[in-house]
C-alpha cells in the first residue's frame, strides 16, 4: 500500500495520478496534512519515504505544476522509467495541441515545447499535433456558437462486461422498466427540442450501454421521437452504437437505416473467443462477422469497430490476430482503446496484472495495421487508470471520421445530453464563476449531469430538465 500525504488540496489530484501511473499495481491511500513541512510525502513499499519540497513563492497552477514536475523526476530516477504522456494527468492532450496551433505555433516548436514542458515523449507530442491539425479541418464546417450536438443514452446491455463501469445494466434485469425509461427520455428530448429553435443541430450520437438492446418497436419509437423533435437540415453526422452483435438483428439495422442514421458502431473489443468468454460478452466471433455483413448488405457505408488493448490474458500476438480478422472485414474507422480499469467495474476487484510493454506493443501493432488499411488517426483521449498510461485513438478513412467524437473531447460546441448518467455541456457566452467552487473557479463551459441510476432518472425527470433551464442558453 502506498501512503500519500499532501500539504494542500492543490496537489492531491496530480500527486495521486502521477503516483498511480508509475505504480499501477499498488493500492494508494491519500490524506491531507496542512502542517506538513513539504508539498507531498509518499511512502513507497520497499523504497522508504519520498519527500517533495513545496514551491514557496509560487502560487496557483505554477506552484502545482512545479511540484508535479519534481515528483515525476523523482519517480523516473527511482524506477528508471518514463511515461509516454509525461506529467499529463488530464484526458485531452489534443486540446492542448489545438490551443497552441490556434495561437500560431508550428509543429517543430510545439513538439519541442510539449516535450520540455510536460515531459511527453517526442512520438506522443507528434501524434497530438497531427491529430489536432486533422481535427481542425474536420470541425471547420461547424457553427460553434449557434450550433449544437445531441447525445442520447440507452443504459442497457445484453450483459455487463467485467471491465465496464458505465451506468448500464443487463437488459434482463431491467425489461420491466424500459418503456418507463423511454417515457422519461422522450420527455427530456421534447424539452431540448422546445429550447433549440433556430439553432443548428450538427451531430446526433445514440450511445450507452447498447442502444440495440431495445426491441424493434422500442427502437422505432425512440428514432421517431427524434425525427419529430429535431430538424436535420444542418445535420452532418448521425451515429448509433449498434455495439454488441448479440443485440443486432436485420430488422433493427433496417429501422436504423430507414431513419437516416449515417454511421454505426459494431464493437467486437477483441476477436479472441477465449477473451470474449472471460470478460462476460455473451457472443461469438462468428456473431461479429454476421452482424457486420448484415450491416454492409443493408447499405451502411460508415461502420466503426472498437478494440481494447490490454484485456486480461491477451498478448500482442492476440492483438495481431484480431487485427488480421478486422482487416478482412474492412471497417471505415477503428477505435483502439487502452484498457482503463475503473473502481466500479468487476475487473477492478479482480486486479489483473497489466504489462505496460505488452500494451505498448499492442498499440504499435494497431497503429501499423490501421495505416495499412488507410485509416488515419483523427481523435485521441486518455482516461484515469488506463493501462500503461497510454491513450485511446480513433483511426478513420479520410471522409469517415466521427465528428461527435472530436467534439466531446475538444469542447468547442454545446452538447445536449439526454438519459441516465448523461452529461450536458453548455458552451457559455461569457465565463462564469462555478457554483460552489471553493476557489471561485471560472468556466467557459458548464456541465449539467443527470442522475446515473435508472429508477432515479425515471422518477426525477422533471428535476433533470429543471437543472438545464438555468444554463440553456446563457
Amino acid at each position: 500500500m502506498i501512503e500519500i500525504i499532501c500539504k494542500d488540496e492543490l496537489y492531491t489530484y496530480d500527486v495521486y495520478h502521477i503516483t498511480k501511473a508509475f505504480f499501477p499495481e499498488e493500492k494508494a491511500a491519500q490524506r491531507l496534512d496542512p502542517k506538513l513541512d513539504c508539498a507531498a510525502c509518499v511512502s513507497l513499499p520497499g523504497e522508504g519515504i519520498l519527500r517533495i519540497p513545496d514551491e514557496e513563492g509560487e502560487i496557483g497552477k505554477l506552484r502545482k505544476y512545479r511540484v508535479g514536475f519534481r515528483l515525476y523526476q523523482a519517480y523516473a530516477k527511482l524506477t528508471g522509467r518514463s511515461l509516454a504522456w509525461g506529467l499529463l494527468t488530464g484526458v485531452r492532450p489534443t486540446k492542448i495541441a489545438m490551443q497552441k496551433i490556434e495561437e500560431g505555433m508550428g509543429k517543430e516548436a510545439f513538439v519541442s515545447w510539449f516535450c520540455r514542458d510536460s515531459l511527453v515523449s517526442e512520438k506522443k507530442a507528434e501524434l497530438a499535433y497531427e491529430i489536432a491539425q486533422r481535427e481542425r479541418k474536420i470541425l471547420r464546417p461547424l457553427d460553434y456558437r449557434n450550433g449544437y450536438s445531441l447525445y442520447v443514452g440507452i443504459p442497457f446491455c445484453p450483459s455487463v462486461c467485467s471491465y465496464c463501469s458505465f451506468s448500464s445494466g443487463a437488459i434482463a434485469d431491467w425489461e420491466d422498466c424500459v418503456d418507463a425509461y423511454l417515457d422519461a427520455l422522450c420527455r427530456e428530448l421534447s424539452y431540448f427540442g422546445s429550447v433549440c429553435g433556430g439553432r443548428k443541430l450538427n451531430t446526433i450520437y445514440i450511445g450507452g450501454g447498447t442502444p440495440t438492446t431495445l426491441t424493434e418497436s422500442q427502437l422505432e419509437r425512440l428514432l421517431a421521437q427524434i425525427d419529430r423533435t429535431f430538424s436535420k437540415e444542418h445535420l452532418l453526422e448521425y451515429t448509433v452504437e449498434a455495439g454488441r452483435p448479440d443485440s443486432i438483428t436485420e430488422e433493427k439495422l433496417r429501422i436504423i437505416k430507414d431513419h437516416g442514421i449515417s454511421r454505426i458502431s459494431i464493437n467486437p473489443q477483441t476477436m479472441q473467443q477465449k477473451t470474449l468468454d472471460l470478460i462476460g460478452r455473451k457472443h461469438t466471433t462468428a456473431d461479429i462477422r454476421r452482424a457486420y455483413a448484415q450491416a454492409r448488405d443493408i447499405g451502411f457505408d460508415n461502420i466503426n469497430m472498437d478494440l481494447i488493448a490490454g484485456l486480461p490474458q491477451e498478448t500482442a500476438a492476440d492483438m495481431e490476430d484480431t487485427l488480421s480478422q478486422i482487416r478482412r472485414m474492412g471497417p471505415d474507422s477503428l477505435t483502439v482503446h487502452s484498457l482503463a480499469i475503473k473502481r466500479a467495474s468487476k475487473m477492478a476487484q479482480e486486479q489483473p496484472r497489466l504489462m505496460a510493454q505488452e500494451v505498448s506493443d499492442m498499440i504499435e501493432i494497431a497503429q501499423k495495421v490501421s495505416k495499412e488499411m488507410n485509416l488515419f488517426p483523427y481523435y485521441l483521449y486518455r482516461q484515469k487508470n488506463i493501462a500503461g498510461n497510454f491513450e485511446n485513438v480513433g483511426y478513420a478513412k479520410v471522409d469517415k471520421a466521427g465528428i461527435y467524437n472530436i467534439l466531446i473531447m475538444e469542447e468547442k460546441q454545446s452538447i445536449l445530453a439526454a438519459g441516465a448518467g448523461a452529461c450536458t455541456k453548455v458552451l457559455l457566452k461569457e465565463p462564469v464563476t462555478v457554483p460552489g467552487s471553493k476557489k471561485h473557479r471560472t468556466a467557459t463551459m458548464m456541465r449539467v449531469e443527470n442522475v446515473k441510476d435508472i429508477p432515479g432518472y425515471i422518477a426525477r425527470i422533471d428535476e433533470m430538465i429543471e437543472r438545464k433551464e438555468e444554463w440553456l442558453w446563457r
